[in-house]
């Protein structure tokens, strides 16, 4: 991901400076090669799709084909063109400087109603800011899609002038508003508005769409930089801030945020009550959530409730009971758990993610409900993230494995204390293959697989990858063993989240303080950061992993690779008695890696195991697949009932893309995403339609 915050451009301003080719109206400018789109690639103003104009298409050319599309009846303007070049340039409206450091917020307060039959939010956001320059005369803020009303300064009332950009692509609008003449630099400003019912941080779901199918639901996604459509704000994670709130529902309706509810809801008119939130730690703005929906819980420890409709919640109780062990295990790892409250919030189908670390509230995706608890260490992920993302954070998204890298290292730690060792291995090991995976997935020496990317311009969902999670803990887990293991790097560990908590830090950040840490290590004075940092691809030293708990699922999967499908089979049942939920999906995994297996093995492999039942997502993920790439046609329903059924991207995306390129598959894909696609959230149904080659 990278730092693409309109109110926080890179870190070299004057890179932002954009020479602009003008062709009768026609705005062509430079787009990033990181995506991999060609010269003959252009975006349309009022999409972030691309269109094929003309094969060999180049900036000299394009008077004439604008002209010739125009005539076609093509009225849209052209924002961006491919070209080869190492980095980007962003259109002529992205010519800000870094305006942070002038003025800041540092606390929100939120008013807020929530409508579902207009699906929006409306009121007020108050926004203390802090004027850091003593002659600061502008805020600039973030905003994508709001209707601003009114904007004020609360302290004496009086109205405010502002401005409101022109949008760039998906990035949204530059907010500048002009402060007042006072001596005071701190101040508070009021802003009245209502968000579009296209927010793309928001999920507006039909009583149909949930699981009781009689009331609506509601609830939020704001990483990376979405924020900035449910409130205007700074909307960069090198600012934090606290946050109150105050939201309006529907009475038969229960509000959820990350943050500790102050009090009892209030009633206002007997259809309608208040709830009401306070974050006193602070935090970046795509940690701020909402969730509001037909919802119950049950406590599960002594700091920890489980929420969700009523239908999931027996459910999720059961699967998430080893919170507190993993929270008191995480503790023992990383310091104090400072944010007092841990609950989870079961989501929908459509959560288009695992879970989400919004503190004090997890929400996760209802794909974990296995019902034997073998998917629970999603919620160790996501409570790692309590230090290493939630009060450590990376400042820009081009440092993104700080937040992740760090975030699996630890969890990885926590399941090795909680279930041993072998067991942490084992799960770097899958991590790895995932990781090959998401590689091979992109072209050869893509950037956006170097571990700190060079990203100005890229929509953080673009560059979203396994990369900064999987290649992060590698070297995480290679710097710990080159200083001499757990015994020595845990302390480190302990006080680097000490050190910089509350704090937005980079990468030279973390490995300065890493050579003042350790001052005479030889290994590390002659460690290669240049190549582990900047070079695409996959890391350049993989650990020696203890491989015990794979090494029957390597046996397993090469058995199968080697039958040649005659005679008696050498298979049966049993061969998976003695493997964990986690064995069985590495043994499918492994099975992926090889060349397709024939349908005869595939329909083998399901009559002895059964796989085609199993109720864990994971290996019913990489089953479908497998039977995908074997070409069994009887499994192209089942695939697509999966991708519908829920919105998971790690889930979804892969099949996609796998039907595709299926040729006897492809037109069923598309015909059931075009019918299904209003149920997945914003980021994954525009990732989705650029899967299938559609626009969005």
């Amino acid at each position: 991901m990278v730092d693409e915050q309109l109110s926080s451009i890179g870190n070299d301003p004057e890179e932002m400076f954009l020479p602009r080719t003008v062709f009768s109206g026609i705005y062509v400018t430079l787009f990033p090669t990181c995506l991999t789109m060609n010269r003959t690639t252009v975006f349309t103003r009022k999409s972030t799709r691309p269109v094929q104009l003309h094969n060999g298409a180049t900036p000299k050319g394009m008077d004439r084909l604008v002209r010739e599309r125009a005539r076609e009846g093509l009225k849209y303007k052209i924002e961006h063109i491919g070209c080869n070049k190492r980095w980007p340039y962003w259109s002529e409206q992205a010519r800000l400087k870094d305006r942070t450091d002038d003025v800041a917020v540092n606390h929100m307060h939120l008013s807020l109603e929530v409508d579902f039959e207009r699906n929006t939010l409306s009121g007020f956001v108050d926004l203390t800011v802090d004027r850091k320059l003593k002659n600061a005369t502008t805020l600039i803020l973030d905003s994508r899609d709001e209707k601003i009303l009114q904007i004020s300064d609360q302290i004496t009332g009086i109205s405010l002038d502002y401005s409101v950009d022109e949008p760039i692509l998906s990035f949204g609008s530059k907010l500048s508003i002009s402060l007042p003449k006072v001596n005071d630099d701190s101040l508070v400003i009021r802003i009245k508005y209502e968000t579009s019912p296209l927010a793309e941080s928001l999920q507006w779901l039909k009583p149909e769409q949930t699981c009781g199918k009689k009331l609506p639901y509601l609830f939020s996604q704001c990483q990376p930089i979405h924020c900035r459509s449910m409130v205007p704000c700074q909307d960069t994670p090198s600012v934090k801030v606290t946050y109150t709130a105050e939201i309006t529902v529907p009475s038969n309706l229960v509000a959820l945020m990350s943050a500790i509810k102050a009090g009892e809801p209030t009633p206002i008119d007997g259809s309608r009550s208040i709830y009401k939130f306070e974050q006193k730690v602070q935090m970046p703005t795509y940690l701020i959530a909402l969730a509001v929906g037909a919802l119950d819980f049950r406590k599960i420890g002594p700091r920890s409730n489980v929420w969700s409709e009523k239908e999931y919640v027996e459910k999720a109780a059961y699967e998430f009971a080893d919170t507190e062990k993993m929270l008191q295990t995480a503790e023992e790892i990383c310091g104090p758990y400072v944010w007092g409250i841990y609950d989870l919030l079961v989501l929908p189908p459509s959560f288009p993610y695992g879970g989400m670390e919004n503190p004090c509230l997890t929400f996760v995706t209802p794909t974990l409900l296995a019902g034997d608890r073998s998917l629970a260490d999603v919620v160790v992920h996501e409570i790692t993230h309590s230090w290493t993302g939630n009060l450590v954070t990376n400042r820009t998204f081009e440092h993104f494995w700080l937040n992740e890298g760090f975030t699996m290292f630890v969890e990885r730690k926590i399941l090795g204390r909680m279930f041993g060792d072998k067991y942490r291995h084992f799960s770097a090991i899958g991590g790895l293959k995932d990781l090959k995976e998401g590689i091979d997935a992109r072209k050869k020496d893509d950037p956006t697989t170097c571990l700190v990317p060079n990203l100005k311009g890229v929509h953080p969902d673009d560059a979203f990858s396994t990369c900064p999670y999987e290649k992060g803990h590698t070297i995480l887990f290679h710097l710990e063993t080159l200083l001499g293991g757990s015994e020595v790097f845990d302390p480190f560990l302990k006080d680097y989240l000490d050190h910089f908590k509350h704090r937005s830090i980079v990468t030279n950040d973390f490995i300065k303080y890493l050579n003042e840490y350790f001052p005479d290590n030889k290994d590390l004075k002659s460690f290669d950061w240049e190549l582990w940092l900047n070079t695409p691809g996959m890391p350049p030293v993989i650990p020696t992993y203890d491989t015990t708990l794979a090494d029957d699922c390597i046996k397993l999967s090469k058995k199968w690779v080697s039958w040649d499908g005659q005679g008696d089979c050498p298979f049966q049942t049993s061969d998976l008695s003695s493997f964990t939920a986690q064995q069985v999906k590495e043994f499918v995994a492994l099975l992926l890696h090889e060349a397709p297996l024939s349908q005869h093995k595939l329909k083998t492999m399901d009559k002895e195991y059964d796989l085609s039942s199993k109720t864990n997502a994971e290996i019913r993920f990489r089953w479908l697949r497998l039977c995908i790439k074997g070409k069994w046609e009887e499994k192209i329903v089942d695939s697509l009932d999966f991708v519908s059924e829920q919105g998971r991207m790690k889930y979804v995306r892969p099949i996609y893309r796998d039907l595709y390129a299926w040729e006897a598959a492809r037109e069923q894909a598309i015909a059931r995403f075009e019918k299904t696609k209003s149920n997945f959230m914003y980021v994954a149904r525009s990732l989705l339609a650029r899967d299938l080659n559609l626009r969005e």
